[in-house]
């Protein structure tokens, strides 16, 4: 008996064998975008991995203690930006909000977009650095040579000075990356689509 008499008698078509595939493959696209926004709020609620938690107001106590933090950036292959902290370290206290900025500029021929990711070293300190305004996660679009000065606020939660593992660190880093984003864009035309095949040949 041949593979087609075989499907046939078990009741499966091709047309019903494409669909099952069509399925599996939408379903799977669908949890790999999902994946992103659910793994970057358990990163937020946690900390894990370094990664920062995101607050909606600021300590209401603040320590006779001061802690250092310094501040990191870089941009992935392929964007084609400079981007730098405004300043490369703080020292405040414990539980004191702060703001301080970074800077991007698009040094391509074209606008660009870029989003960044963070985290902050030592690891065991990410549960403790509270942002209360940040930049991250966000599609951020420039135009060439376009500049943007990028604000972040945040501070130390005091309860870093209890837990063995936090309560001797006297310095941190905050780390970003910028990694090139496709933005969304409509669907191109037909004369542009003609356009851009007659480029290529």
């Amino acid at each position: 008996m041949s593979e087609m008499q075989k499907t046939e008698k078990s009741g499966l078509g091709n047309g019903t064998i494409v669909a099952i595939c069509c399925s599996f493959v939408i379903g799977m696209v669908g949890m790999a975008y999902a994946a992103v926004p659910l793994y970057e709020m358990f990163c937020q609620v946690t900390g894990y991995g370094g990664t920062t938690q995101r607050v909606e107001q600021a300590s209401d106590v603040i320590l006779d203690r001061t802690i250092k933090v310094r501040f990191d950036a870089n941009t992935g292959p392929g964007l084609a930006w400079s981007f730098e902290p405004v300043q490369r370290e703080v020292e405040l206290k414990i539980g004191e909000t702060v703001q301080i900025l970074y800077r991007a500029r698009n040094n391509a021929s074209r606008p660009t977009t870029g989003q960044a990711t963070f985290n902050v070293t030592p690891q065991a300190a990410g549960a403790y650095f509270n942002k209360v305004q940040c930049f991250c996660f966000t599609e951020t679009t420039l135009k060439p040579g376009e500049e943007l000065i990028m604000p972040v606020v945040f501070f130390v939660d005091p309860a870093i000075v209890e837990p063995v593992e936090t309560k001797g660190i006297h310095t941190l880093t905050l780390s970003y990356t910028f990694y090139p984003h496709e933005a969304s864009k409509p669907v191109a035309s037909a004369a542009e689509v003609k356009a851009d095949d007659a480029n290529k040949l």
